[in-house]
């Protein structure tokens, strides 16, 4: 089908090149003349007028957006009510908040106009390996945007299905997306999951730290250890009940600079993880672990540690974040 891609950064010129790549029409729309150039450059569809970018979708339209959240995310969604006709979507692929959605929702269908909020996790791995979509929106919309989904999502690959499913269907969430409610709740789905990221990446990031400094002079000398971190790394990804993705990447950073010499420790936080914990709160439900994990990267803005230092290294890993700065 026929998509328009907004915002052709790290995320949205890779969507917009498995999107194209799948078999589906795309322009891309970027204020970045570099941007754009080099998708052009590549044989894909883009350009820096807004204008241009409406005119070339067919009505219905659909345009994905993938820029900021906050006030960027505002003034394209207000710029396409401004240019969309009634029955053409707006999906906001970013990272905002759930209640904005409902906000701009409520705002975009005075004009007839369709919102769906589409919590899209993958970084810069995902042309190659798929993104994770956690959806919100109305059926028929989410319905009718299906193979876009289909096409940007992992597909169910080598992935052993769960225990108890093997007689079932395989379900859209096996194969890496999920309609999960009305406007605001992908994002939802998104925001949590961005919360429980912190837990682990901390979890994962204190436990390094903990091996670093096993042989610290404070300690007995009978009790101090030299640890191959790098290797320990690998040897978790193997058969340990702590193996995930996140671990995977752990490896890949400790392998490159066992050091992390490359980083300050200085880790942002992108609103989800405050966000959560004020979910949490609204809700009443304790959340010690996310909580914490928010606060340890106010911190390291203040002071370094080699478990700050490993959090940096792992978002570089699977988003390409850069430290505010870069390495001190």
């Amino acid at each position: 089908m026929e998509i328009g891609m907004i915002g052709l950064g790290r995320m949205g010129a890779n969507m917009l090149r498995r999107l194209a790549d799948g078999g589906h029409e795309c322009i891309g729309y970027d204020l970045e003349d570099a941007n754009v150039a080099t998708l052009v450059k590549e044989g894909y569809r883009a350009t820096t007028s807004l204008d241009a970018f409406v005119a070339a979708l067919s009505p219905p339209r659909a345009a994905w957006c993938m820029v900021p959240d906050g006030g960027p995310t505002e003034s394209v969604v207000r710029a396409l009510c401004e240019r969309f006709a009634p029955g053409d979507i707006i999906i906001d692929g970013g990272n905002s908040y759930f209640k904005d959605d409902v906000r701009r929702a409520d705002t975009a269908a005075k004009s007839g106009i369709h919102y769906v909020d589409v919590g899209t996790s993958g970084g810069v791995w995902g042309l190659e390996r798929g993104y994770c979509l956690m959806i919100g929106g109305e059926v028929p919309v989410v319905e009718r945007l299906q193979p876009l989904f289909e096409t940007l999502a992992p597909g169910i690959g080598a992935i052993e299905r769960t225990a108890g499913r093997a007689a079932q269907d395989v379900s859209p969430a096996e194969r890496g997306y999920l309609h999960c409610g009305p406007v605001g709740a992908g994002h939802f789905v998104k925001m949590v999951h961005n919360g429980i990221e912190y837990g682990l990446m901390q979890a994962y990031a204190e436990g390094f730290d903990i091996f670093r400094n096993a042989a610290s002079d404070a300690l007995p000398e009978n009790i101090r250890y030299e640890f191959d971190l790098p290797e320990i790394a690998e040897l978790w990804r193997r058969g340990s009940v702590v193996s995930s993705w996140l671990l995977d990447l752990t490896a890949i950073a400790l392998l490159e600079d066992p050091d992390l010499e490359a980083f300050s420790g200085q880790v942002s936080d992108s609103g989800e993880g405050r966000w959560t914990v004020q979910a949490a709160i609204d809700e009443a439900v304790p959340a010690h672990v996310l909580t914490a994990a928010l606060f340890a990267r106010f911190r390291s803005r203040q002071e370094s540690s080699y478990a700050d230092k490993l959090l940096s290294a792992m978002r570089k890993q699977f988003g390409g974040h850069q430290e505010p700065g870069g390495a001190r």
